[in-house]
């Protein structure tokens, strides 16, 4: 028999029975039922029951067994008692009765506990990461991370595209975020960086002439820690084409992603078919470029129903030529109480409070409704289960100020019936859709709007190029400096740089993946003509020289002839973190740093010896306290 088991934890069945066999593992569970020892022993495969009474030759050493030890136990299958069979555990038919345990390593006390899946701090959890990846939910969402990962890895080659893999040690890069910096020992005075993500290496294997081009990358930025973003290092599956228009992107990328989330959705519903959302359309619609489509409430202007009206101060805002007002629908949450803890969470958001009429419903006189249709017209009118028309009114200062019919407009514009509500915002939209965003989400879901059974996708499409930097009174790059614009060549080359309105106009081939709010990754069909992008630079204030100090080879690369070529990179950590269910990248990352983007079990980032600053010519120069 094998030194340590002849099956594991996860194998034993009814077939087994009366088998003697070999189990090694930890001690997960021990529990004392009237000097009955009952060890629920588990490996990475699964659980097994072992039992030990005062006849087993075993007992002695059982009793000294404590949680998490490490143990061999021989012993013979027999099945669970009538009644004590445990039908959630692949194992549950049956039990080991011990005959032999050995100790094979002992624990001392632990300072969290495995068992359970009791919520420890932060700090605790990291600092003994080895412990929490042993319990069941954390383990299992690594294993499906690897599996996810298997299963991508098989689509893409599936697709035609080939994996590479690109250099760890690079150049600084001056966009993106920080760089982590490498010093070296045989280049005093100079660093590597580690890639914030393979971008130019995977652009130039395009014009070294392959054509489909994949890895699972590893990524490295010095950033602050997000929930949807680990601090220091993240994977993604980093893809370029070439010959490649945005819909060919499109049409590799997204059976890849569709059928990764119905392979691990555990049925949810996946998105057939991904709608593509322009940028301009998203923020109007959804008050951000990340739109959880599971949400269904859209945003609407109704600025007209309140311009020269009855309240002025949304009439005062709307002097202002750039200026809207935006209407929330909240169907279902025509109450004051909810309106009241709408208002008082905006002002917790910051806001001097958020405006709003709700509906409700008066029965007319009379019950016959074409009498009255023809006394009041089809505006406003309901009709209860007996048939009898009701008239819906606005309620609530806001509509007592504007009146009747501009509330009657905004509620037919808006397709609201008696007990919903609407709240809005007013101003530039610049400066308000991102709060107009938050109230569309916490809306949704206060009143439990979410459907939280679903992956809703999107691509979002049609960024612009460039945008106005109001500080500096000067045309600056919208997103990525890199996309190619929407415009058609020649008439991008002769543009003029002063051309305010046109420039602000000009749409880059940009877009962005986004699954339940959360943006997978963005991507682009590069600029990949030389006199392009020195346009482009030049439009933003970037004279030739400082591109081709940045972007030297990559410049010249191109020069020397590149195809068209695009891709994109969704994040691995963040599309398991989504199959899992799980709201931080903590969660489905081996070992992950802190908010502080501190290792609290390796002990990284460290001090390092005097001497090993000697060979790099570095000389630290700490910040005064």
């Amino acid at each position: 028999m094998h030194r340590y088991r002849s099956h594991t934890c996860g194998a034993l069945r009814e077939g087994d029975i009366g088998d003697t066999i070999r189990l090694s593992g930890w001690c997960h569970r021990i529990r004392d039922h009237g000097g009955v020892l009952f060890i629920d022993l588990r490996d990475h495969y699964g659980l097994t029951q072992v039992v030990a009474d005062p006849d087993s030759p075993a007992f002695k050493l059982a009793e000294k067994l404590r949680a998490e030890w490490v143990v061999r136990v021989d012993g013979k299958v027999r099945r669970r008692p009538e009644g004590t069979v445990n039908p959630d555990l692949p194992t549950g038919q049956v039990e080991v009765y011990a005959a032999e345990i050995e100790v094979l390593g002992p624990a001392a006390e632990l300072p969290m506990p495995v068992f359970g899946e009791q919520d420890y701090p932060e700090e605790i959890r990291l600092k003994y990461r080895f412990l929490d990846l042993r319990r069941e939910k954390l383990h299992s969402n690594i294993m499906l991370r690897g599996r996810v990962i298997d299963s991508i890895r098989a689509r893409m080659k599936a697709a035609g595209f080939f994996e590479f893999q690109t250099p760890i040690l690079t150049a600084s890069s001056p966009e993106g975020a920080r760089d982590f910096l490498v010093p070296s020992r045989l280049h005093p005075g100079k660093f590597y960086a580690l890639p914030q993500a393979p971008q130019q290496f995977k652009q130039l294997i395009m014009v070294a002439g392959f054509d489909r081009y994949f890895q699972i990358a590893p990524c490295f930025r010095d950033e602050d820690a997000r929930a949807d973003r680990s601090p220091g290092e993240f994977y993604q599956l980093d893809l370029e084409m070439s010959f490649a228009t945005q819909d060919d992107v499109f049409n590799a990328v997204e059976p890849v992603i569709r059928g990764v989330f119905e392979e691990f959705g555990k049925g949810k519903a996946v998105t057939p078919k991904f709608p593509m959302i322009p940028y301009a359309e998203a923020i109007a619609k959804y008050g951000t470029d990340k739109p959880d489509l599971r949400n269904p409430l859209v945003m609407q202007d109704v600025s007209e129903a309140f311009r020269g009206g009855g309240f002025k101060i949304f009439a005062r805002i709307l002097e202002e030529p750039s200026a809207h007002v935006w209407a929330i629908p909240a169907p279902g949450g025509g109450s004051r109480a909810f309106c009241d803890r709408m208002n008082s969470w905006a002002q917790g958001e910051g806001q001097p409070g958020l405006g709003y009429i709700m509906f409700g419903e008066g029965t007319e006189p009379g019950s016959a409704r074409e009498s009255l249709v023809k006394a009041f017209g089809k505006v406003g009118l309901d009709v209860d289960y007996e048939g009898e028309a009701k008239r819906v009114s606005g309620r609530g200062p806001l509509a007592n100020n504007i009146g009747h019919e501009r509330t009657e407009i905004i509620r037919k514009q808006l397709n609201l019936r008696a007990g919903d509500a609407v709240f809005f915002v007013a101003g530039k939209p610049k400066d308000f859709y991102k709060f107009a965003g938050a109230a569309r989400t916490k809306v949704g879901e206060e009143l439990n709007l979410i459907d939280k059974d679903r992956f809703e996708f999107c691509w979002i499409v049609d960024f612009p190029m460039f945008e106005w930097n109001e500080e500096e009174k000067k045309i600056d790059f919208s997103h990525n400096p890199f996309s190619m614009p929407n415009y058609p060549v020649e008439d991008f080359l002769a543009l003029d740089s002063n051309d305010k309105d046109t420039l602000l106009s000009i749409m880059a081939i940009q877009y962005d993946i986004v699954c339940n709010g959360i943006e997978l990754s963005s991507g682009a069909i590069r600029n990949h003509r030389p006199e392009v992008m020195k346009k482009a630079f030049a439009i933003a204030g970037y004279p030739e020289q400082v591109l081709k100090e940045k972007f030297g080879g990559m410049l010249h690369a191109f020069e020397l002839g590149a195809p068209p070529h695009g891709g994109i990179a969704p994040g691995i950590d963040r599309i398991v973190m989504l199959l899992a269910g799980e709201e931080n990248l903590r969660e489905v990352v081996l070992f992950p740093m802190n908010q502080r983007a501190e290792d609290l079990l390796m002990g990284a980032p460290s001090e390092v010896t005097a001497k090993q600053l000697r060979e790099l010519s570095i000389r630290v120069d700490l910040p005064k306290k």
